[in-house]
């Protein structure tokens, strides 16, 4: 009986350090969610400004397209939790 309260003592002990890990991948994703896709709204919308000659305009829109994505993806992903 006492390795069964020993297991106890151990499984509660390591549950705030597992629901703090589990936070800070979540949190960790979310951040990496927005920057990326603002940067690929960024890089597109330079790329073909570039490509197009039409500067600032695309750089504008896709980066206004990423930002929507960004929220997006974060509302999708609270959805899921």
């Amino acid at each position: 009986m006492s390795g069964d309260d020993n297991n106890r003592q151990k499984e509660n002990q390591t549950q705030p350090h597992n629901e703090f890990g589990k936070a800070l991948s979540v949190l960790s994703q979310m951040g990496i969610t927005i920057v990326v896709c603002i940067a690929v709204g960024l890089a597109a919308g330079y790329f073909l400004d570039k490509l197009l000659g039409t500067t600032p305009w695309l750089l504008l829109v896709f980066t206004i397209l990423g930002i929507i994505a960004a929220f997006k993806s974060i509302f999708d992903f609270a959805k899921k939790q």
